[in-house]
């Protein structure tokens, strides 16, 4: 394992803060990685207006990103370990760099998507496995823990503060200054990485371009099915929605998916088999503690990423907060999330990694909980407060375990492999809670709306049918100023806008609570995969009891 580029007669404050530069140029490029799935949503209908494009369209933008992601990561951390990982890191800071500014200068949708969705999705693919590898090239094994929690910290940070920036530069600039900020960021990121020492391996691998084939196309039709079930349903249909023999194409595409994965595996496994070198060693993935970490992992970030989504939206739209103070609310959650990513691995070096990620998903649950029971159409934008700093901590306690756990389970030389392999899953769990989240959201909000509507005796009986019938594709998620426009749009007259909009705020909280129920049942699921965390901290002499 290679330390960190130092001389040998360096003092040790010199030591530690070349690393500490080193940890902070990595948990940059995360930063930065992150921060484009998140800055962007309070700010959906200004690009759409400015790009001349429409809401959808820029929706299908964020999610291009998160699908280039998803296919091609498995290659990109192949092409890491070919290229050098210091190298594949560069790379793509400045294929990222060149998208971010084809995005601030985007006069139109398709210029958008080639630099929003293609540029920087490529530039990610090689970065972000790049910074697994670097972090465990660059720091011993014991430091490990604390350099991944922080690097960790960093991607969900920009989770929580991407609202508040983006609303900031929206209200105050414009949104192309955000991206035009990503390129500073960048260059200040070019610039310190030469103080990253790099891990080259010993043999130059081979990149295994059918099995690269096969995982691009079987991960990006998966998730491209996941993130259409919001608009398309999962198994039924909606009714403005298509058709395939009667089911939703939904699931024909995960199925699809997943059986095109299955090649992909089987196709590996003949390649290692026949003494060539596979995209993803099938062996590797056997491994229990890589296994459990990799599961863990995918279930952080599926409730992360479906909190994200269900907390903003309770915020913005059933409370009417501005961008600003949305992100603000989030704030709480940045602070504990830090706390306990950079706090556990120092005060508790030798803690057991599997008692850490059972109290992290526990807290996470009580946060969840918590939230579940103060929701309440009189309620105000504290309730979060407690829920935000439970679910803060939470997460942190997981981030400042999984990387050391998924990591330390390979040899150095194999770090690349997790890396892609690693990233996968953090995205097909975002992608998977965030559209889990936003189809439960959706179909309950529907039904509880349709159910007050019907269980009203100030609606005319001729509307109630109207309504069943226009409901069966479900509503939207709007503010009250929204459905008041609608109604106005519509004629109709005052006694009946009352009664709808009180039917509807009704119907958002059982929303919101049915996607916050559906996520405290996945943290529980996760409590038993727990089971398969490690007792022992990487380089500890003994587990901690």
């Amino acid at each position: 394992m290679t330390e960190p580029a130092v001389t040998a007669g360096a003092a040790p404050s010199e030591r530690t803060s070349g690393a500490m530069l080193v940890l902070m140029t990595l948990a940059a490029g995360q930063f930065l990685m992150t921060l484009d799935t998140s800055v962007m949503n309070v700010s959906i209908a200004t690009v759409a207006k400015d790009v001349g494009t429409t809401v959808t369209g820029i929706q299908g933008a964020i999610t291009a990103y998160t699908l280039v992601m998803a296919a091609l990561m498995l290659t990109g951390a192949k092409i890491g370990a070919m290229i050098g990982r210091k190298r594949a890191f560069a790379i793509g800071c400045v294929i990222y760099g060149c998208g971010s500014l084809t995005t601030s200068l985007a006069p139109n949708l398709p210029v958008l998507l080639f630099g929003w969705s293609f540029l920087e999705g490529i530039g990610a693919v090689l970065i972000l496995p790049s910074i697994v590898a670097l972090v465990a090239g660059n720091f011993p094994v014991a430091r490990r823990p604390a350099a991944y929690g922080l690097v960790a910290a960093a991607g969900a940070v920009a989770v929580a503060v991407g609202p508040l920036i983006g609303g900031f530069c929206t209200t105050y600039f414009s949104w192309r200054w955000v991206f035009a900020g990503e390129v500073v960021i960048v260059l200040a990121i070019l610039l310190l990485a030469r103080r990253i020492e790099d891990a080259p391996p010993e043999t130059r691998p081979h990149l295994d371009l059918v099995g690269a084939a096969l995982s691009a196309t079987g991960l990006g039709v998966l998730v491209f099915g996941i993130l259409r079930s919001s608009a398309w349903g999962w198994i039924q249909p909606k009714a403005d929605g298509p058709s395939w023999g009667g089911v939703s194409p939904t699931l024909w595409l995960i199925l699809i998916g997943l059986a095109v994965i299955w090649v992909f595996f089987r196709w590996e496994a003949r390649r290692e088999a026949q003494g060539k070198e596979p995209l993803v060693r099938p062996a590797m993935l056997r491994n229990q503690q890589l296994g459990g970490g990799l599961i863990m992992f995918f279930f952080q970030f599926l409730t992360q990423a479906g909190l994200f989504f269900v907390v903003p939206l309770y915020l913005s739209v059933c409370l009417g907060l501005s961008a600003l103070a949305t992100g603000a609310r989030l704030l709480p959650l940045s602070i504990t999330l830090l706390i306990a990513a950079i706090g556990i691995p120092r005060l508790f070096p030798n803690v057991s990694p599997r008692l850490v990620v059972r109290s992290g998903l526990l807290t996470l649950l009580v946060g969840t909980l918590v939230l579940l029971g103060a929701l309440d159409p009189d309620a105000g934008p504290e309730v979060v407060f407690v829920p935000m700093l439970l679910v803060g901590l939470g997460i942190g306690a997981l981030a400042s375990q999984l990387g050391a756990v998924t990591v330390s389970a390979v040899p150095d030389d194999q770090a690349p492999e997790v890396g892609g392999v690693q990233n996968t899953m953090t995205n097909l769990g975002a992608s998977i809670g965030t559209a889990l989240a936003g189809s439960i959201l959706i179909a309950a909000t529907t039904s509880s709306f349709s159910a007050n509507i019907q269980g009203n005796p100030a609606i005319p009986d001729s509307v109630k049918s109207e309504a069943h019938v226009k409901l069966a594709g479900g509503v939207p998620f709007v503010s009250d100023a929204d459905l008041e426009a609608g109604l106005d749009k519509a004629n109709a007259d005052s006694k009946q806008s009352e009664a709808a909009l009180d039917a509807y705020r009704g119907a958002r909280i059982d929303g919101l609570e049915a996607a916050l129920a559906i996520l405290s049942v996945l943290v529980l699921v996760a409590l038993f995969y727990a089971q398969r965390i490690p007792t022992r901290q990487p380089g500890a002499p003994e587990a901690a009891t």
